[in-house]
């Protein structure tokens, strides 16, 4: 029987959401008492953070691969990396282990290749939204355009995921300056906004915004649930 693998815990509180809409979802196809097989591996995002903010991202990709690897040694069929930053070491993640990973830019960039969006905007950690490992796959894998805010709202929507939203604090002044970067994208030319951080996702929703909404923690638990019960993602 197969079992998900997820690597949570950056933030524990988007993690607790994926083990949610999984569970949820899988219930709605099955009915009944119904949940999906998974085991959780959580790590430490103190340490996680602080790697990251020392630009050691050859220990982060070990850390990853650690989790693969226990994940994998335990029963996992599949690994689910809980986090859109952390895909920048999905590359030594997936060498690690023989499991198939499923990429969450790649959820992103099927769903909004099928609902026809070309131009996006992305919303995310300032490494997801200035790097190329997240922004570069949409654009060269999905043929997408990707739009980010600009350098000063990048900065502050970097602490607002990091210093509120990771320690469960929901503010509605921050959840506005998200709406006023969102409208900037859509005067930008963006036809949709990606929430490209898993905790985003907790702030803001569709019903907050005009532009379609893409949640990449809705579509990368919808992914790991299309591989539960369809061997498909």
């Amino acid at each position: 029987m197969k079992t998900i693998g997820l690597i949570g815990g950056m933030s524990w509180e988007s993690s607790a959401h994926y083990y949610r809409l999984i569970n949820q979802a899988v219930r709605q196809r099955l009915g009944g008492q119904h949940n999906a097989r998974s085991l959780l591996l959580s790590v430490d995002f103190a340490e996680v953070e602080a790697w990251q903010v020392q630009g050691d991202w050859h220990r982060l990709a070990e850390c990853m691969a650690r989790a693969a690897q226990q994940l994998e040694a335990a029963g996992a069929g599949c690994i689910v990396l809980c986090t859109n930053t952390m895909h920048k070491v999905a590359d030594t993640l997936g060498a690690a282990s023989s499991l198939p990973l499923l990429h969450i830019a790649d959820a992103t960039g099927d769903a909004l290749r099928a609902a026809g969006h070309q131009r996006i905007g992305l919303l995310g950690t300032r490494y997801t939204m200035e790097q190329d490992f997240y922004r570069g796959r949409l654009e060269q894998r999905h043929g997408l355009q990707v739009l980010t805010p600009d350098a000063a709202a990048r900065v502050q929507l970097h602490d607002i995921i990091y210093r509120e939203l990771c320690q469960g604090i929901i503010r509605a002044a921050s959840r506005k300056t998200l709406q006023i970067m969102i409208d900037e994208l859509q005067r930008e030319g963006a036809q949709a906004v990606v929430l490209g951080c898993t905790e985003i996702g907790l702030l803001i929703g569709q019903a907050d915004v005009a532009l379609p909404v893409f949640d990449t923690t809705a579509l990368h638990a919808e992914a790991a649930v299309r591989w539960y019960l369809d061997g498909a993602y």
